[in-house]
């Protein structure tokens, strides 16, 4: 895997064209009980799985991670704040204490869960409004890193989380998301803003392939719980593959 380059955003520079010979990764977040994961997991090359506190449970984690280690897909942890009621997806104010240890547990409920399923997890990536607010929140980006032991990480470059973490000699995949709308800034577009979703999935498919061609764009992240999500993902493997670009998990 290419290493991340930290400069620019991803919304710069789009069509600059294909950097040849090099691979990139397809994830999604899988296990959310609202998410077709045998079907996702036939396509993806890395699963974010929920480990629990927004979704997901021991079983579902358990055949997701099964299922995973069949295919060679790359297992993740998708952690998270307490959260079901709102899927994850409301900022709380959490004690950078209470916060690690939350982290730790769903890392380690996960870990167990994988070893026993004959895979390893590989990866940390925060889910929803944790993973925004890691963004810019220096203390809860330690609490997420304190957390997850030595784990590589998964998350938007540039970032506070992701510059603690290569301050501590972690390695870090960056990621673009074909299937929404950034700002300006490079920032994701809040879900209620307008153009927040990319459709229809050609237009996901031909966002997919224009940023990966990014320097700095190691990972591409489709949402399992989309509309139609089985067919996007379809459709921008195969528009990745058409492109010349070889599929790998982190």
């Amino acid at each position: 895997m290419r290493t991340s380059v930290r400069t620019g955003t991803v919304a710069d520079g789009l069509g600059t064209g294909h950097n040849g010979g090099v691979d990139v990764d397809l994830n999604a977040d899988l296990g959310e009980e609202v998410t077709d994961d045998d079907a996702l997991l036939e396509v993806v090359t890395s699963a974010n799985v929920a480990c629990g506190y927004h979704a997901g449970s021991l079983a579902i984690m358990r055949a997701v991670c099964e299922r995973a280690a069949e295919l060679g897909v790359t297992v993740g942890a998708q952690v998270s704040y307490a959260d079901r009621a709102n899927f994850g997806r409301v900022a709380l104010d959490v004690p950078e204490r209470v916060l690690r240890d939350q982290v730790a547990d769903q890392v380690g409920t996960l870990v167990s869960v994988a070893r026993a399923a004959g895979v390893d997890v590989r990866y940390v990536k925060p889910h929803g409004a944790l993973y925004h607010r890691v963004l810019d929140d220096e203390e809860q980006a330690r609490a997420v890193l304190d957390g997850s032991g030595e784990l590589s990480v998964l998350g938007m470059v540039p970032g506070v989380l992701v510059d603690l973490a290569r301050d501590r000699g972690r390695d870090v995949h960056s990621e673009a998301f074909p299937d929404r709308g950034y700002t300006p800034s490079g920032r994701l577009l809040g879900r209620d803003q307008p153009g927040a979703l990319v459709a229809p999935a050609s237009a996901v498919a031909r966002r997919a392939v224009e940023l990966a061609a990014q320097p700095h764009v190691d990972s591409l992240c489709l949402h399992g719980d989309s509309p139609g999500a089985v067919g996007t993902a379809r459709l921008v493997r195969q528009a990745l593959e058409a492109a010349g670009w070889s599929l790998r998990g982190l």
